[in-house]
C-alpha cells in the first residue's frame, strides 16, 4: 500500500553527523514548510524506501520523496535547494553538470562523512518544537 504525503520526505542518516547538520540547515531555510523528515534506519524511512524500491547498497545518505518521485545523491541534495528560501535555488543550476560528475563529488563526501564529520552511536532525536517535522 503506497503511502502519500503533502510534504516532501527527506530520509536521511541518521547516526552521521552531517546528514543530521544537512536536516538542520534545511529546517531553518524551509520557510514555507514543505519539508518532513525520517531517519533511513526509522521504520517509517525503512518503509519509504522498500516502498520506492530504493536499493541501500548503492544510496545510504539521502533520499528525496516528492510526489511519488524519488530522487536520491546529487539529485536530491539540488532538488532539495530549489525549494528553501534565500539563495539556495540558484544550486539547481548545478544540475547541467552531467549527473556521474555530480554523483562523484557526492559519493565522494557520502563515502567519507564520518570519518570528515563523525557519527552518532543512535539517531537524532528530535526536539519537541521539531518532532511535528518527523515521521
Amino acid at each position: 500500500m503506497k503511502t502519500a504525503y503533502r510534504n516532501k520526505v527527506v530520509l536521511f542518516d541518521g547516526v552521521c553527523n552531517l546528514c543530521n547538520n544537512s536536516v538542520v540547515f534545511i529546517i531553518k531555510h524551509d520557510k514555507e514548510d514543505r519539508f518532513r523528515f525520517a531517519a533511513l534506519q526509522d521504520a517509517a524511512g525503512e518503509s519509504l524506501l522498500a516502498q520506492h524500491k530504493v536499493d541501500t547498497n548503492t544510496v545510504d545518505s539521502i533520499v528525496l520523496v516528492d510526489n511519488e518521485k524519488t530522487y536520491t545523491k546529487s539529485d536530491a541534495a539540488l532538488r532539495i535547494a530549489l525549494f528553501l528560501n534565500g539563495l539556495y535555488p540558484l544550486l539547481y543550476g548545478f544540475m547541467i553538470v552531467p549527473r556521474f560528475l555530480r554523483n562523484w563529488v557526492y559519493d565522494l563526501i557520502a563515502g567519507n562523512r564520518y570519518k570528515w564529520f563523525g557519527k552518532k552511536d543512535n539517531c537524532m532525536i528530535p526536539t519537541p518544537e521539531l518532532k511535528s517535522k518527523f515521521l
